[in-house]
């Protein structure tokens, strides 16, 4: 009885956690193409997954650095205005995974609209459109970020999923000094 009462105990305090929405808000200091500093913490874009920094594409036959491109057309769509990310759940690595806006503009819509990022569990249709209108990396060759970094540092981080049924609590809980 005593295991059940307490299992129930953590599915409610799961969910709780799971439906805070964390929100920050200031400048940012951008890292590459979904990943961000706002106010302190980490924050990972949701939705969507950028080619990593040192990722290479491919376009009319030559390599470029299209992992510095997503970096850099993130820090135009910020362009020095405030930023506002809101989210409720974080991934294993403890970042937040948010939705950002700039200027009334959803930064993870309009990476994955301009073809700098695919589509990761939302924002399909805009992958969809910049895929046939052959924008960004869409115009030539690359390897999905996760295939990539698979291949290239043999971890596959998983950015976009957050803590299994919202049990971070507990693994703060548990984790040693």
């Amino acid at each position: 009885m005593t295991f059940a009462i307490l299992g129930m105990l953590a599915l409610v305090v799961a969910r709780v956690e799971q439906l805070t929405v964390h929100q920050a808000e200031g400048e940012v200091v951008v890292h590459d193409g979904d990943t961000v500093t706002l106010a302190g913490e980490q924050i990972r874009l949701a939705g969507i997954d950028a080619p990593e920094y040192a990722q290479l594409c491919q376009l009319d036959g030559d390599d470029y650095a299209c992992g510095h491109r997503a970096r850099d057309v993130l820090v135009e769509l910020v362009d020095k205005q405030r930023v506002i990310c809101e989210g409720s759940e974080h991934d294993r690595y403890g970042r937040l995974l948010a939705v950002c806006r700039a200027g009334g503009v959803e930064l993870n819509h309009a990476l994955v609209e301009a073809g700098w990022a695919v589509a990761y569990g939302r924002y399909d249709d805009a992958e969809r459109a910049a895929r046939e209108a052959r924008r960004g990396m869409w115009s030539g060759t690359f390897e999905r970020p996760r295939d990539w970094r698979d291949k290239h540092s043999g971890v596959s981080e998983d950015h976009h999923g957050g803590e299994i049924a919202g049990f971070r609590w507990l693994r703060e809980f548990l984790r040693t000094p």
